[in-house]
């Protein structure tokens, strides 16, 4: 029965240098070079620049039965900041919205180590990454889950900080650039510059932080448990199990 459900649903593989063409580079290109009232306009390059991330996500959600987290953030994005540009709001709008959706991801972190279920369990430590079950046992039987625990919990602490530094850092990038009037083909152009320059001054420093979190991680759980890192990655540790 298992067999049969896999070969109706198509297996979903990470395509992150797709993801972020549709979802980012496509929409800030329309925006940049479209948005002149001889080519699509303001107006008409916002809405054109929306339906990517939206098609995209549609389409991923249809084929594979998941949401694309990329392309729903993206979606977002572009729904807010088209919402913006169409009702011709303050710019001041823009960069509040630039910093919201990693300021709330990042509060959410932090709300999440008072339940039981830290949101780096969901993000870092979970079956899909790391051999679980495995690191428990060992833990168990050395007596180390309550240091772990300890350890994980600043782990999360870490996580929280990448998502205000990206909430920050977007905030700044959005007064600096879009300082044209909503609606207008330069408030669209000087918004594709922004969407560009976002990921090698945010998204990139934002991933070398939490591949340092990961790596913290995986000192810690092999400090404890001895395991190497090949039986920690999920793969490699269910295949040792089989």
């Amino acid at each position: 029965m298992t067999a049969t459900t896999d070969s109706r649903t198509p297996t979903h593989k990470p395509r992150p240098l797709i993801d972020l063409a549709i979802s980012l580079l496509i929409p800030s290109l329309i925006l940049m070079k479209l948005s002149a009232e001889d080519r699509l306009g303001a107006d008409g390059a916002l809405i054109l620049a929306l339906a990517f991330p939206l098609a995209w996500g549609t389409f991923e959600l249809i084929r594979y039965r998941k949401f694309n987290f990329i392309a729903l953030l993206g979606l977002a994005s572009v729904a807010l900041t088209g919402g913006i540009g169409l009702l011709k709001l303050d710019t001041q709008w823009l960069a509040i919205k630039e910093a919201l959706i990693p300021g709330l991801i990042g509060i959410a972190v932090l709300v999440s180590t008072r339940t039981r279920y830290p949101l780096i369990r969901t993000l870092l430590f979970n079956r899909s990454v790391l051999n679980v079950d495995k690191i428990h046992e060992r833990l168990e039987q050395g007596g180390h889950v309550e240091h772990f625990e300890t350890r994980l919990m600043r782990a999360t602490y870490w996580l929280s900080g990448t998502f205000f530094f990206s909430s920050f850092m977007n905030y700044v990038l959005a007064k600096w650039l879009v300082t044209s009037p909503a609606g207008t083909a330069a408030f669209n152009d000087e918004l594709g510059r922004m969407t560009l320059l976002s990921y090698p001054m945010i998204a990139i420093p934002s991933m070398i932080m939490l591949m340092a979190i990961f790596y913290y991680l995986w000192k810690t759980i092999h400090g404890l448990t001895g395991l190497s890192l090949e039986e920690i990655m999920a793969n490699n540790g269910q295949e040792s199990q089989s």
